[in-house]
């Protein structure tokens, strides 16, 4: 994730921590300095705040394990001032392991919160709720009332929330799962405008949850539509087969007279039959800018592009081509360039399979 940065690792899995949460630990302190005037206060909102978001680590770890026993990685873990997001990899094929997965980080909470539980049984004493929960409330105390906040916040039937994919889970036991998903997310919509309504008259903080959570819920709708639309497709049907190539030793002008002339926008560079990376348009135009058109691809040529094979499915590749930075992947077939898949050609793909689809229900004859 942009604007991130690395922590380490945990069980095999990196760590990284969103720029935008320095700035919370940063509003913390001072509001916790600014109420009490000390010093001491301020650092105790600190360790607290870290302390939570080590929680929210487990949470995520919780996720990450439970779908490592399934054969599906997680990339890495991000902490964000909204918690934490762990990326799998993949979601689970089957409604039973996404349950599963879904249902480990609340577990994690629960866990944690019957253990402060016994702890300060068997110590102190449970201080009361109303004193816990308040600011200046036992440390302890304080972190098993947020366990089972976490728990209970999580498993609210809403994207993105845990408990959305619960919901998914369930459904798609008797539906297809893009009708399951489409429902969940629904579900999830209607939840988020009780909360932005309630919100306005009350804490401005749901109405920034109810916004988190209605884009979460459109996303994944969207994104399972898109995944079941191209289930089935290899690249080789999508991949824009009509490109040009360039050589490291062309001049930025070729480049530029092949944009005018068409619609391509990104160039396989090769040399001689090896590819060597990809002139993207931005870098282009970054290059034209700063150089001019005299200049040589190869000052210019992205390495570490991505490939794919042209018997590869769409839906495998789809994240791939989401996380490139390029937004763009070469087919590779014998080690050749045979052709290019980019998000732009990619939707232009869906639509027209989706209006010749129309087309073909329209004019079906009524039995």
């Amino acid at each position: 994730m942009n604007w991130s940065w690395r922590l380490g690792k945990i069980a095999g899995i990196d760590v990284y921590v969103h720029f935008t949460f320095l700035l919370l630990l940063g509003w913390v302190a001072l509001s916790h300095y600014t109420s009490s005037g000390s010093i001491a206060a301020a650092a105790k909102g600190l360790a607290f705040i870290l302390t939570l978001f080590g929680i929210v680590v487990l949470h995520e770890l919780g996720h990450a394990l439970a779908a490592r026993r399934f054969g599906i990685g997680t990339r890495d873990i991000t902490l964000l001032p909204i918690g934490g997001v762990a990326r799998l990899e993949k979601m689970p094929e089957k409604p039973t392991q996404e349950l599963v997965v879904a249902l480990a980080g609340p577990a994690v909470n629960i866990v944690l919160a019957l253990l402060l539980f016994l702890w300060l049984q068997l110590g102190r004493g449970l201080q009361p709720t109303a004193e816990a929960v308040q600011v200046g409330g036992r440390f302890l105390d304080q972190l098993l009332w947020v366990n089972v906040s976490l728990a209970l916040f999580n498993l609210l039937p809403a994207f993105p929330m845990d408990g959305g994919r619960v919901l998914r889970a369930l459904l798609a036991m008797r539906l297809d799962y893009a009708r399951a998903t489409q429902i969940a997310a629904s579900i999830g919509q209607a939840i988020a405008m009780v909360f932005g309504f309630i919100g306005l008259f009350s804490n401005p903080f749901l109405v920034f949850v109810a916004f988190f959570v209605w884009l979460g819920a459109a996303q994944e709708a969207s994104l399972v539509q898109i995944r079941s639309a191209i289930s089935g497709i290899p690249v080789a049907q999508a991949m824009i087969t009509d490109f040009r190539t360039l050589a490291p030793d062309d001049s930025l002008s070729v480049a530029a007279s092949h944009v005018l002339a068409g619609f391509q926008q990104d160039f396989p560079v090769l040399e001689g039959e090896r590819l060597v990376g990809i002139l993207t348009r931005s870098r282009l135009i970054t290059g034209l800018a700063e150089k001019g058109e005299a200049a040589r691809v190869g000052e210019l040529v992205q390495a570490g592009c991505g490939t794919v094979s042209p018997d590869e499915l769409l839906e495998a590749v789809f994240p791939r081509l989401q996380e490139s930075p390029h937004q763009a992947l070469i087919v590779i077939d014998h080690d050749k360039p045979i052709g290019l898949l980019t998000a732009e050609n990619l939707g232009e793909f869906l639509m027209i399979r989706e209006a010749v689809q129309q087309a073909e229900l329209a004019h079906r004859p009524l039995s």
